[in-house]
């Protein structure tokens, strides 16, 4: 597992990173200032978590066994998905029932620092 966090985690990042730049620079004069604001949040927690992942893979690589790991990598990308996805599909169509979803990914996410918070605590 740790690989494919590993690797997760890196192409996250780099979907980070041009979602980003496509956000300053091909939404910036197409988006509402409060849109913009919504699409760039989504980014940040988008790269965040993305250097989460790849925590979580490099820990898998010490912890190979750990199930509290593998299920905080799970939820770290879960959490990408519906949270960071949420919110670029909500800034870009202006769907606002969109952002019901945002809670359940951050709802992941905190999930998945605690599993790796948990994990820790039981290999140390």
């Amino acid at each position: 597992m740790a690989k494919i966090f590993l690797l997760a985690g890196s192409i996250a990042a780099a979907l980070a990173v041009a979602l980003g730049a496509f956000g300053a620079h091909g939404l910036r004069h197409k988006l509402e200032a409060d849109l913009l604001a919504v699409y760039q949040t989504g980014v940040q927690y988008h790269f965040y978590h993305a250097l989460g992942l790849l925590v979580i893979g490099v820990l898998s690589m010490q912890l190979p066994e750990s199930a509290l790991l593998r299920w905080a990598g799970l939820l770290m990308l879960l959490g990408i998905v519906l949270f960071s996805g949420s919110l670029y599909l909500l800034a870009i169509s202006g769907i606002r029932w969109l952002g019901a979803v945002t809670p359940i990914g951050g709802i992941a996410f905190i999930s998945a620092w605690l599993l790796m918070a948990i994990a820790l605590w039981k290999a140390v």
